[in-house]
């Protein structure tokens, strides 16, 4: 038995798979959405899928649901090593994933304040998965916890020390699975081991974040103490003059949580481009003329490229900039304009190799005797999968 369940407890959402790290088989991917009503359940498995709407009052529903639909294809049969649970923020408690105990759970919960959106339903889902797997050792996985490695002048922020030392207000970064999930795949395509590679690795997706890795680790990132830091993304508006708070209260009347809201939820491709939070709607409308599609595609890409100019401040030299989530691995437009700004650095786009989405010449998408650019494909619940084995093996 050496199947692990990995399971991605959102505010109304549940996100599960069912993997063996051994042979990195998945044998189902699911995901229940809107939790507390009518929630649509979905489940693939190889050559079948399980597609419904049912009430979902809450999360121990959604997985009590979600156990019963795998108990039925005979996927639990033979019982679970592990559950691996992602969480999203570990603060400066956790560099590394760990085995779920009372302290452990404490020490999440009191992370409750810097990531009030996701680690209390993180928390909620490893409360539910004690309950229903009880016996089963239960593992926690930090997308801040490959950031531990940044220096104090790299994470700290210009304001009163007594800030960060009563309250913690500090560069974190988040993604940090998926930029260590391409930091290991980027070493083996290259041929060298963890401590050798010297990457910028570029999550793009909804949420977007640039990380600077030297010899293997994180020493720099584009996201802060919340998610909004960095580069415009899907509806965060990204880094912008702290000063426009006190202009929109002035101008606007609008209280923090209205600013907050509209930064967070109205802003990046949205608000932008008054159509999309998507890429993919936003590169058809472009195609199509519209100016306004265009203009955030252009602010998205030289957003992009002074953040990757800023990554590459930390090191020495680049191996490769690696490009991977939904927007870093399909489109090949954003790739082709983003390293068009970057030959500074030296990048010369290979256009045939691009529009292959990085599928041959190992991921590699950029002419020969320029800096590497690279396509890798991220695998979170892989790496969350192999770690929780790992740590009961």
């Amino acid at each position: 038995m050496s199947n692990v369940l990995v399971i991605n407890s959102g505010s109304s959402s549940l996100k599960f798979a069912v993997i063996d790290p051994l042979t990195e088989k998945f044998f189902a991917t699911g995901l229940v959405e809107n939790i507390g009503g009518e929630a649509h359940l979905v489940v693939k498995m190889e050559g079948d899928k399980v597609d419904e709407i049912t009430a979902v009052p809450n999360h121990q529903v959604a997985l009590e649901l979600t156990v019963k639909v795998l108990e039925e294809k005979k996927l639990l049969e033979n019982g679970l090593k592990v559950v691996g649970h992602r969480v999203v923020h570990g603060g400066e408690f956790f560099s590394d994933s760990v085995i779920i105990n009372s302290k452990v759970k404490t020490a999440i919960e009191s992370c409750n304040e810097l990531a009030p959106l996701h680690n209390p339903a993180n928390l909620e889902g490893i409360e539910v998965a004690q309950k229903l797997f009880k016996g089963v050792p239960q593992v926690a996985v930090f997308d801040t916890a490959f950031h531990q490695t940044l220096p104090d002048y790299a994470y700290m922020y210009g304001l009163p020390k007594e800030l960060y030392e009563k309250k913690g207000v500090r560069r974190y970064g988040f993604h940090g699975t998926s930029h260590r999930f391409v930091t290991l795949q980027a070493a083996k395509l290259l041929g060298k081991t963890r401590p050798e590679v010297n990457l910028v690795t570029a999550h793009l997706g909804n949420g977007s974040s640039i990380t600077a890795v030297l010899n293997g680790y994180s020493v720099d990132t584009t996201m802060g103490l919340t998610p909004m830091e960095g580069i415009p993304m899907g509806t965060r508006s990204g880094t912008i003059d702290p000063g426009i708070f006190m202009y929109l209260h002035r101008q606007m009347g609008w209280t923090v949580s209205e600013i907050n809201e509209v930064l967070n939820k109205k802003s990046g491709f949205l608000g932008l481009s008054g159509i999309s939070n998507d890429m993919r709607t936003l590169s058809e409308a472009a195609v199509a003329g519209n100016a306004q599609a265009s203009l955030t595609i252009e602010v998205f890409c030289w957003s992009l490229a002074k953040a990757i100019a800023s990554m590459a401040v930390a090191l020495p030299s680049i191996d490769a900039l690696v490009f991977t989530g939904g927007i870093g691995e399909n489109s090949a437009l954003i790739r082709e304009k983003t390293l068009a700004h970057l030959k500074i650095l030296n990048f010369e786009v290979d256009s045939g190799l691009n529009l292959m989405h990085g599928k041959k010449e190992k991921g590699i998408i950029t002419k020969e005797g320029s800096t590497r650019a690279m396509v890798i494909p991220t695998n979170e619940e892989l790496l969350i999968a192999q770690d929780a084995m790992n740590l009961v093996s």
